[in-house]
C-alpha cells in the first residue's frame, strides 16, 4: 500500500468519477484506474462499485476511506515538521560552554541566534571541559564551547579553533594594586594571596601551571570556586585571580594585564566526530564561525580562529 494509491483512492471517493480524479490528481485516467486495481488486489476486496456513469464506496471503500484520509493527513504532517526544521523554523539545540564563556561570548551568540530562528529551541549545559567533552561523548550535547587543549581521555571530536583570548589578573578595587607597574608578569604572582577555582576547572589548571613553570607554588586563600564566585571573592579583598579578560570587562573589578606575551587560552567549538550534528546545531556553529559574530566579545582581546600565530 502506497501513499500515492491512497490519495488516488480518495480523490475518486470525493468525486464519484475516475476521470475528474484524475484531474485533480494531474495524472493519466489509466495510470489512476490501474494504482486503484492494484490497491484493491493488494487488500484482496473492491473499493469501488463501478457502472457506467456511477461509481460509488463497496463496504469495504466506506471502512478504509477514514483510515486512509488519516494516513494522507499523518503523511502531510510530517512533510511539513520536516520541512520547518529543514528551514530552521523549528528544531533543538543543545550547547555547552564552560561559565565564563555563558556569561561572556554564549548570551550575545544565542540572541544573535534567536533573532534568525526564534522557533528552535536551545538548552545551554554550563560546565568544564571534562565535563563537556563527557556530555558530547554521551550525546547530551550537540556543540560544545571548550577549552584547548582537550582532555586526552575523551570520544573522538572534531574541533576547531574559534578564538585566542588574553587572560588578565583582577584585583579589588578598593585595595592596593598588585603590582606598581600597570603590566604584571607570572612571576609577580609569587607570594600574592590568590583566589582559585575548583578541581577540574580549566583556568585552575592553566593558572597552576603556568606559576609552576615559573618556579613557584601559588599562595591560595580560598579556592574551589567557579567564575561568579572566584569574582564576588575577589571584589571581597580576599585576593587576586586570574581570568578571561570576557570575564574581567563585566566584572567591576581592577584588571591588570599580563606583559607580553602573556597568558592566553584557546576557545574551539567541538562536536563528536562521528556523528554529524543536526541541522540546527550547524547553522549554530557557522553562526560562531562567520565574520562579525564575535564582534564586541573577544575582538581587541585575542586572536580569531584563522589569524592566531
Amino acid at each position: 500500500m502506497q501513499l500515492h494509491q491512497l490519495r488516488y483512492f480518495a480523490a475518486v471517493a470525493d468525486t464519484r468519477h475516475f476521470t475528474r480524479a484524475a484531474e485533480r490528481e494531474h495524472v493519466a485516467q489509466p495510470s489512476l484506474s490501474q494504482q486503484i486495481r492494484a490497491l484493491e488486489r493488494e487488500l484482496g476486496t473492491e473499493l469501488f462499485h463501478r457502472a457506467r456513469g456511477h461509481v460509488a464506496l463497496t463496504d469495504a471503500g466506506e471502512a478504509l476511506l477514514p483510515l486512509a484520509r488519516r494516513i494522507l493527513a499523518d503523511a502531510d504532517t510530517a512533510r511539513r515538521e520536516v520541512q520547518e526544521v529543514a528551514r530552521l523554523r523549528r528544531g533543538r539545540v543543545r550547547l555547552g560552554a564552560t561559565p565564563s564563556l555563558c556569561v561572556g561570548l554564549v548570551p550575545r551568540l544565542l540572541r544573535t541566534f534567536h533573532d534568525r530562528y526564534p522557533g528552535v529551541e536551545l538548552h545551554i549545559t554550563e560546565g568544564g571541559s571534562q565535563d563537556l567533552v563527557r556530555g558530547l561523548g554521551v550525546g547530551e550535547l550537540d556543540l560544545a564551547l571548550v577549552i584547548d587543549p582537550l582532555p586526552a581521555r575523551g570520544p573522538a571530536l572534531t574541533s576547531r579553533e574559534l578564538l585566542r583570548e588574553d587572560l588578565v589578573v583582577v584585583s579589588a578595587p578598593s585595595g592596593p594594586p598588585p603590582v606598581a607597574t600597570g603590566r604584571i608578569t607570572v612571576p609577580d604572582l609569587r607570594g600574592l594571596p590568590m583566589v582559585m577555582f575548583r578541581h577540574g576547572y580549566d583556568l585552575r589548571e592553566l593558572t597552576l601551571g603556568a606559576c609552576r613553570s615559573a618556579g613557584f607554588e601559588p599562595r591560595l586563600a580560598v579556592e574551589g570556586g567557579e567564575m561568579d564566585a572566584v569574582l564576588a571573592l575577589v571584589g571581597a579583598g580576599l585576593g587576586v585571580a586570574v581570568v578571561p579578560r570576557m570575564a574581567a570587562d563585566r566584572s567591576g573589578l581592577r584588571i591588570t594585564p599580563f606583559t607580553a606575551p602573556g597568558l592566553h587560552r584557546t576557545v574551539s567549538v567541538a562536536h563528536r566526530g562521528d556523528v554529524s550534528p543536526p541541522r540546527a546545531a550547524r547553522e549554530l556553529q557557522r553562526l560562531l564561525h562567520e565574520d562579525g559574530a564575535l564582534d564586541g566579545e573577544a575582538g581587541g582581546q585575542g586572536a580569531r580562529a584563522g589569524a592566531v600565530d
